[in-house]
């Protein structure tokens, strides 16, 4: 399948003064799609309608989800990648009228609350004092989440092979052990690297990188059997009890919920400098 790969502008934090509060763009993506690295002159909420997408900063990747946004505060150069079929949803807001809920990205819980709010923004016609009237609710309700889906990748050079290996393949059974002897280290000091870059213990981190691949997966639709098998899990329920210590949900809450109407660019900063999309 053919990669649409776009070119975004890199903007400090406020270099662009914006005529809104909160301005929000949504699109449905046929092919997969990738963001160049570029930063925003607003604050940027992204969370899916359908799909799951990733944003990378640095080392970093978060996954987002219909349950699951990622707050990036203006200025933060980021990229982004949607698989196709994605419906992504971002909303903007005007650094001169709301303060960044953290200093860098940060995982936000999109409750059904927070999605009817910024979905109304969205609608036409609405009034100014109705407008205020939401935007101060979602500011109100607008959180960072108890948890994160996210992958820290190491960059030692002593991990590449397990780094590379894995994330070609997270179903690789080879442990750390296995893994020592391959490459002629103790355990030991395969798990300090881990935890030097990563702050995760090797065991964790795979956990993670398969949960990534995993949700991506469940999000196309794929059957809860393969993915398990794909992931290197002896069962479903083995796959199950790995993916909530991870996420805190079942594997089936991240299933495609039923097709809805079309996406289509919403709110007055469709069309504004900012740079609207999924990165």
């Amino acid at each position: 399948m053919p990669l649409d790969h776009r070119q975004l502008p890199t903007f400090a934090a406020d270099a662009v003064e914006v005529p809104f509060v909160i301005a929000g763009f949504d699109e449905l993506v046929d092919t997969d799609t990738r963001w160049s690295e570029h930063s925003h002159p607003t604050h940027e909420l992204l969370w899916n309608e359908r799909g799951a997408s990733s944003v990378t900063v640095g080392p970093r990747t978060w996954t987002i989800t219909p349950l699951l946004g990622l707050w990036v505060p203006a200025g933060i150069v980021h990229t982004g990648l949607a698989p196709a079929g994605t419906w992504y949803r971002t909303s903007h807001f005007g650094v001169r009228a709301v303060a960044s809920i953290s200093d860098g990205p940060v995982a936000v819980t999109i409750t059904p609350l927070l999605r009817l709010l910024l979905q109304r923004l969205g609608e036409e016609g609405l009034s100014d004092g109705s407008r205020g009237v939401t935007e101060a609710m979602v500011l109100d309700v607008l959180r960072p989440a108890d948890r994160e889906l996210i992958v820290h990748v190491p960059s030692a050079q002593l991990l590449r092979p397990i780094v590379d290996a894995v994330r070609a393949d997270p179903g690789d059974p080879r442990t750390l052990e296995v893994w020592a002897r391959e490459l002629g280290v103790s355990t030991r000091t395969l798990s300090r690297a881990f935890r030097a870059e990563t702050g995760q213990g090797y065991s964790a981190w795979l956990s993670a990188v398969r949960t990534h691949r995993a949700i991506a997966l469940l999000a196309r639709g794929e059957d809860l059997a393969d993915v398990a098998d794909e992931l290197g899990y002896a069962s479903v329920s083995a796959f199950g009890a790995a993916f909530r210590r991870v996420t805190g949900a079942t594997p089936t809450s991240f299933r495609p919920r039923p097709a809805g109407a079309g996406a289509a660019r919403v709110g007055p900063g469709a069309g504004a400098p900012v740079g609207p999309g999924a990165g």
